[in-house]
């Protein structure tokens, strides 16, 4: 598929999706919203990619919302807003319920609407000089579409400081409110995730899907009753599978499992 507003680069199971939107820091519209879901949609199903890595060209990873795209919604009636605003939503909750693993590389700014991004993905890294804000209500708005995704990683009383304040902050701040997972000099950072990215590849490709689908079901769905059950299926399930039975025998036999690639 061709975007307007993003490059997709496939090279060596990790899938990126570049922002592009360079002129105005990647600063998103209705037309990067709606590529955003299919672009996650497609590397899902595409058996080469096990990793989506998300990440800013230029010289920020996004700067919120688009403000030409603003004073259009401005002006739009409740019905239209909704709409815009239920696709926003939808943005997120497909980065967040991602097949395969999301990591978001954060540089130069993320403003707004660009934490639920970040925050959406299961992995999030960034540069110590990167600017934050949560800033929606210093415009008299309120960050609604992304709560669910912030306050997930932040927690409720963190993401009161930065969503009632507005205030910015920059790249050791957000690790020290959990925002983002580290924060390093941009000389560290693209090495150090990197390391990660090797990491998950040592991964069961099915086992991480399954994995996320696990996670996901015991912190929304699931009383700790209801998962009793579900997690002596699931572990059962794993384990009479293909690649679980491999991974096994693999541990077992001393070598490595066979989607582990040899350099």
């Amino acid at each position: 598929m061709n975007y307007q507003t993003l490059e997709i680069e496939i090279k060596d199971q990790v899938g990126t999706v570049f922002f592009n939107r360079q002129k105005v820091h990647n600063a998103f519209n209705e037309v990067m919203i709606s590529e955003l879901i299919k672009a996650v949609e497609e590397l899902n199903h595409n058996d080469e990619v096990r990793i989506i890595v998300l990440r800013g060209r230029g010289k920020s990873f996004c700067a919120g919302a688009d403000l030409n795209w603003m004073r259009d919604v401005a002006k739009y009636s409740y019905e239209e807003n909704y709409k815009e605003s239920l696709q926003l939503s939808k943005c997120f909750y497909a980065i967040y319920t991602s097949a395969k693993p999301t990591i978001a590389i954060v540089h130069g700014a993320a403003i707004g609407g660009a934490n639920g991004i970040l925050a959406a993905c299961d992995l999030a890294y960034c540069d110590n000089d990167t600017t934050f804000s949560l800033s929606e209500v210093k415009i008299g708005i309120i960050p609604a579409c992304i709560s669910p995704y912030v306050t997930k990683r932040v927690g409720e009383y963190g993401s009161k400081e930065l969503m009632l304040t507005g205030k910015r902050f920059k790249g050791p701040e957000a690790e020290k409110h959990k925002l983002v997972n580290k924060s390093l000099s941009s000389e560290e950072l693209d090495e150090y995730v990197d390391g990660v990215i090797a990491l998950l590849k040592t991964s069961g490709p099915k086992a991480m899907t399954m994995c996320k689908e696990l996670l996901f079901n015991i912190s929304n769905k699931l009383s700790l009753d209801e998962a009793l059950e579900y997690t002596a299926k699931m572990i059962a399930d794993i384990r009479a599978s293909e690649e679980g039975q491999e991974g096994m025998a693999a541990f077992l036999e001393k070598r490595k499992p066979n989607w582990v690639k040899d350099k």
